[in-house]
């Protein structure tokens, strides 16, 4: 099973910024498109960003756009989101995920991704 490694977490005042890091374990990460996701509790688990495998398609949640930039460095098998002007309500657990299937322009869903990070906490203090 692919292992996803999130960091960069951590405690934030608003406007601040962060750049979460997630490394995958596979030697065939360039295959796979790769998803921001953040929850907090009692909410649903929502899609912040994605990338695709090559780079050269991204998403971004409406909420997230202009303040957060997702990238890839597939020969260091990470994935990047920096996270710019942050809000208090940017604070949740994120997610970093990989989907082994073909790049969609739709809302990334949960299902679809394969493989899961453990998740690191973001808290944006007003």
């Amino acid at each position: 099973q692919v292992q996803l490694v999130e960091s960069g977490g951590g405690l934030v005042q608003a406007g601040d910024s962060l750049r979460l890091s997630c490394v995958a374990s596979t030697r065939s990460f360039s295959i796979y498109n790769m998803g921001w996701f953040r929850q907090v509790p009692g909410k649903e688990r929502e899609s912040v960003a994605a990338i695709s495998w090559s780079g050269g398609r991204t998403y971004y949640a409406d909420s997230v756009k202009g303040r957060f930039t997702i990238s890839r460095d597939n020969a260091k098998n990470t994935v990047y989101l920096q996270m710019d002007s942050l809000k208090p309500e940017d604070s949740a657990v994120y997610y970093c995920a990989a989907d082994g299937g073909a790049w969609s322009p739709k809302v990334p869903v949960q299902y679809e991704y394969d493989y899961w990070g453990q998740g690191t906490q973001v808290t944006v203090s007003s």
